[in-house]
């Protein structure tokens, strides 16, 4: 991929948005100089809204209808993501739909994904949330964390960029897990947009 001096991103989310929001603090810090132009949601209920009002950010809501297919659903989606402007990166996080291989193809090696633990262990269909996080507990593995990946017509299936760990404690439960793997998420996917940036992604 050829990027411009600067990299634009979209963010393509249906979480609360924290780690939407470690990315906004990174650019406005200076600590992340790719370009944020905008966010894609799925609801308006969705909390990444009001990270990305407070942010005078444009957003744009794409709200599937009852009984539309994932893939005319997928080129609305498209649509929607294409009327930000030019796009380099399109940053799921926390994008709760499997894309669909069109989509994909659209948009190839230009899409990451942040998944809550160490794939390819609790990796796929169903695995998403804090069942990720209570297979990791119930598996008894001493060792969780998060992983950055681009997106492939799989699911979690994509070349891996970068993962970081974080122990698991003796007495953790669902949330503290959670807490300290998204902990890594929020400094970890600033960090990895800025390395596309600069163009010092490994395998990117």
């Amino acid at each position: 991929m050829r990027y411009s001096s600067s990299v634009k991103f979209a963010v393509l989310s249906s979480s609360h948005g924290t780690t939407f929001q470690a990315i906004l603090e990174a650019v406005d810090s200076g600590s992340l100089t790719a370009e944020c132009i905008g966010l894609i949601t799925d609801r308006a209920d969705r909390g990444c809204i009001d990270k990305a009002k407070v942010a005078h950010l444009p957003f744009i809501i794409v709200e599937k209808k009852v009984g539309e297919s994932r893939e005319a659903y997928d080129q609305r989606l498209d649509a929607a993501i294409r009327s930000l402007g030019e796009i380099d990166v399109v940053a799921a996080i926390g994008w709760m739909f499997v894309l669909t291989a069109p989509f994909i193809a659209k948009w190839r090696n230009k899409i990451l994904n942040v998944h809550p633990a160490l794939l390819p262990k609790y990796g796929g269909a169903g695995m998403y949330g804090e069942r990720v996080h209570r297979a990791v507990l119930d598996a008894g593995d001493k060792e969780s964390g998060m992983t950055i990946h681009l997106m492939d017509e799989g699911v979690d299936s994509g070349k891996i960029l970068l993962q970081k760990t974080c122990p698991v404690l003796p007495g953790d439960t669902v949330e503290t897990l959670k807490s300290r793997v998204q902990a890594l998420e929020r400094e970890w996917y600033p960090r990895v947009l800025q390395m596309i940036e600069e163009k010092k992604l490994r395998n990117y």
